[in-house]
């Protein structure tokens, strides 16, 4: 029976091998960059075949997401069944693994490589940040049936507005406080939102009349 399944599934895949392509496509991105590293210079680093490497990956990009993600801990949803109990454990985890040598090493990874790759940053979309949106929309969703946040609200649109300021906050330094006080101000001006009703129903009227409303 064992022989039965080792021939049907092929030789298993060596673990050794794993690591040192994902260590030679890390050291290559830092050395030269994503648009100058290959896939024969990969093989070369790793000292394995480039079939060794397509057995594994279907392309450059999902090599390198992969090595970068290596780089990054699954992220954990907590449910505390606070809203802000479960934020604080967010900021806190976000602040402990990111906002480090390495963590601002691999942001700034992320974002060199997408920005300069579409097709990279498709693929790290896909298979990365797609399922840690969707994993973080959870406890605002949850926020949502328990009343703490408008039932309207754009779950997306929030994600994406803590997630600029977080980057903002990791990159540019615009403040002296911690990044846990920082986001916090964040999400709390958020939640507030920084509108006056009544010159808001103004400027909603002097556009309707702009437009001949």
């Amino acid at each position: 029976m064992s022989k039965q399944i080792n021939s049907l599934s092929g030789r298993p895949r060596s673990i050794q091998a794993d690591q040192a392509i994902v260590q030679a496509t890390l050291d290559l991105l830092a050395e030269v960059g994503y648009e100058s590293m290959s896939i024969e210079a990969i093989a070369s680093r790793a000292g394995v075949g480039k079939t060794t490497i397509y057995r594994r990956y279907t392309s450059k990009e999902e090599l390198v997401a992969d090595a970068i993600e290596s780089l990054r801990d699954d992220l954990v949803i907590p449910d505390t069944g606070r809203f802000w109990g479960d934020m604080d454990i967010l900021i806190n985890n976000a602040a402990k693994k990111i906002d480090s040598p390495l963590g601002r090493q691999t942001l700034a990874l992320i974002i060199s490589t997408a920005s300069s790759n579409p097709k990279f940053a498709e693929v790290y979309w896909t298979k990365y940040t797609k399922l840690r949106r969707k994993a973080f929309s959870k406890v605002l969703e949850r926020a949502k049936s328990r009343g703490e946040i408008h039932k309207d609200a754009d779950v997306d649109l929030i994600i994406d507005l803590l997630s600029g300021s977080l980057y903002y906050a990791l990159i540019f330094k615009p403040t002296t406080e911690p990044v846990e006080t920082y986001m916090r101000r964040t999400i709390n001006l958020l939640l507030k939102g920084i509108g006056n009703g009544a010159s808001l129903r103004l400027r909603s009227g002097q556009m309707g009349m702009e437009n001949g409303e």
